[in-house]
């Protein structure tokens, strides 16, 4: 049974810094492609970065491109999220997502291959 379990939310003001991470169980980590994906109430869900199961490719939405940094520990089944220059409109429950394969990251082209989702962690930015 998968298990995403998204941590690291809160509070931060504009032009501060998050790190948000997600344990990953029940598969075989090391083998899938992950994203993270972010929803704000009343719109659809977001996919803002994603990274190939031996992170040899990432993917940015163009929203957070220059201030987000997606990284993964295949050893310790963990994935993560640095969230650098935060602005308001960063303010989302953010997901981790699974991929159903190894390398389908781009957005919006990969949005139907993601299989599973966490919890969600909320982020807030503002002053």
């Amino acid at each position: 049974q998968v298990q995403l379990v998204e941590s690291g939310g809160g509070l931060a003001p504009p032009g501060g810094s998050l790190r948000l991470s997600c344990a990953a169980s029940g598969f075989t980590f090391r083998k899938y492609a992950m994203s993270w994906a972010r929803q704000v109430p009343g719109k659809g869900l977001e996919y803002v970065a994603g990274i190939y199961d031996d992170s040899t490719d990432t993917y940015y939405a163009d929203s957070v491109k220059g201030r987000f940094t997606i990284s993964r520990d295949n050893a310790k089944n963990t994935l993560y999220l640095q969230m650098n220059s935060l602005k308001p409109e960063d303010t989302a429950v953010y997901y981790c997502a699974k991929a159903s394969g190894s390398s389908c990251i781009s957005q919006p082209r990969c949005s139907d291959e993601y299989d599973s989702w966490g919890q969600g962690t909320q982020v807030t930015v503002s002053s």
